[in-house]
């Protein structure tokens, strides 16, 4: 089997981790991984080490879902006792790290009044020296900003940190991600690799090349166990899709969550991939139904459900470029996309508002994103605009019309939609179910409620397409489809808020003669 052509099977999924953590943008990225790290991940184990029976209940408690709760069996509380104080041990200049962050805020709530901030500088923790500039807005608010691209130099990024899972679909939900560390298993393969290792490239390029097992062992540094477990997750017959690429026109394929697949003879799009490898399902497309090459990867924000490192992962090698919004520069609450990326092995492109990308026979435009972020100053974020095979295409993620007059100008620069893909969750999660690490301050439950992860209502949806004037709507689903669970955690019925105001966009845009539709699963468009 050694010398054998092989292709990796459809099923095999990949999922990456920090510190045995499940990875995300905000514990990849160094700055925010420490907050992360000290102030939600050491304390959650710490707090199933007193009561693992609480965590484990509250954990299958469906009232529950998506809470911070760690789903492992008491019996192997040992092995949890045990990652808590590795991470004490090795990662405890990164523990102080984020205590110095919130020492460092500290100093200039109570010293920053709007005078000369030089003498402060030799008053801030060590562990900051070097990595910050400390700086006013027009409003005499001082705060740190962060030299993100030193911060990777620094010992506070360490590659060690990462590994990877290797193991096959099951079709049963994962852990949720942001709270069960993933621990061994006699049917995973572990990979003691950094996300950015060329092996890992040359293991995923396997679904459309193939390759030997001895290859695939030289490049990932496979001892003959390892070797053993990869080779049941090869195969000599490829699981690739007939019709994954078209001869003519246009096509768009909807994948799923906010996942759009744009294509053309010459050239491929992909919107934020979070795609399923359950081949056998049936229900969907897969990462079977993918191109063999893709042009572009479009993210448009940074949360966990939108840049999906697992799937990410599995595309090292076959695209062209990855397309990201340009952050802040330096905001803690707003890492920087394009670095976390690169640092991992991708090609990156970073866009602004109005920037355009060109690709064989089309062009892609980034346009503002308004909202979703719970008021925090977070600017990576972008829709974008497709133009591609005689189409105008809106993919317009978890933005929200609070602002209508927005899209009004989007469409003086670019024209008419012919097809909308909105988010309208509209109800989403409060500010302290995904930030509340970085918060240096603590806020009331009452604050944290009034700012939510929401996108656009019925009203909203409606203000959007009135100022667009596109042709056709189509709403994602928002976390639906049974393969996000381990990401999204959301649950809904007939009754839920969020589902009431779908079917509401949905009357509106009937009655204006809109062709519209609440997507899920998968569905085709085709010119």
């Amino acid at each position: 089997m050694a010398d054998q052509q092989l292709f990796l099977r459809s099923k095999v999924i990949v999922e990456p981790l920090i510190d045995r953590f499940f990875a995300w943008p905000y514990t990849t990225a160094p700055v925010q991984s420490a907050m992360n790290l000290a102030f939600l991940q050491v304390p959650l184990l710490e707090s199933y080490l007193q009561s693992p029976q609480v965590h484990v209940a509250a954990s299958n408690n469906p009232d529950l879902r998506g809470g911070y709760f760690i789903n492992v069996p008491e019996e192997r509380a040992d092995e949890l006792r045990d990652l808590l104080a590795e991470i004490k041990r090795e990662r405890a200049h990164i523990l102080r790290f984020a205590d110095a962050i919130v020492a460092g805020q500290e100093l200039l709530r109570a010293n920053a009044t709007g005078f000369d901030l030089t003498p402060l500088y030799p008053k801030l923790p060590e562990e900051l020296a070097g990595l910050i500039e400390l700086a006013y807005d027009t409003d005499n608010q001082a705060q740190m900003r962060f030299l993100e691209p030193v911060v990777y130099k620094s010992d506070i990024y360490q590659e060690s940190r990462q590994s990877v899972q290797l193991s096959f679909e099951t079709g049963i939900e994962r852990p949720f991600v942001l709270s069960t560390p993933r621990l061994t298993s006699p049917d995973v393969l572990e990979l003691d690799i950094p996300f950015r290792h060329e092996g890992l490239a040359e293991l995923f390029k396997t679904r459309v090349r193939p390759t030997t097992l001895g290859h695939l062992r030289e490049a990932l540094g496979l001892d003959d166990a390892q070797a053993g477990q990869l080779s049941h997750m090869l195969t000599d017959e490829p699981a690739l899709s007939e019709d994954r690429h078209i001869e003519s026109g246009g096509r768009i394929r909807y994948f799923g969550h906010a996942c759009l697949v744009l294509q053309t003879p010459q050239a491929a799009i992909v919107t934020d991939p979070f795609i399923s490898a359950d081949s056998t399902a049936g229900d969907r497309y897969t990462l079977d139904d993918l191109p063999d090459f893709i042009d572009l990867v479009l993210i448009t924000h940074g949360h966990q459900d939108h840049i999906v490192l697992e799937t990410l992962l599995q595309l090292r090698g076959r695209v062209g470029a990855i397309v990201v919004p340009r952050s802040s520069r330096g905001n803690l609450a707003d890492p920087n996309m394009a670095l976390m990326l690169k640092s991992q092995g991708f090609p990156v492109i970073e866009v602004d508002d109005f920037d355009e990308v060109e690709f064989p026979g089309g062009k892609v435009t980034a346009t503002p994103f308004l909202g979703e972020h719970c008021d925090l100053d977070i600017r990576a974020k972008s829709t974008y605009w497709v133009r591609l095979a005689g189409k105008n295409v809106f993919a317009g993620a978890d933005s929200s019309g609070i602002a209508p007059a927005l899209y009004r100008y989007i469409k003086q620069e670019l024209g008419t939609a012919d097809y909308a893909f909105l988010g309208m969750e509209c109800d989403g999660a409060p500010l302290t179910w995904l930030y509340q690490a970085l918060l240096t301050i603590p806020i009331t439950k009452k604050m944290s409620n009034s700012r939510k992860l929401s996108g656009s209502n019925a009203e909203q949806a409606g203000a959007i397409m009135t100022e667009l004037g596109a042709k056709e709507a189509y709403v994602y689903a928002m976390g639906e489809e049974p393969w996000l669970g381990h990401v999204m955690a959301t649950t809904y019925t007939p009754d839920t808020y969020q589902i009431k105001q779908i079917e509401e966009f949905l009357t509106w845009c009937a009655d204006r003669g809109i062709k519209a539709g609440h997507l899920y699963g998968q569905q085709e468009w085709r010119w």
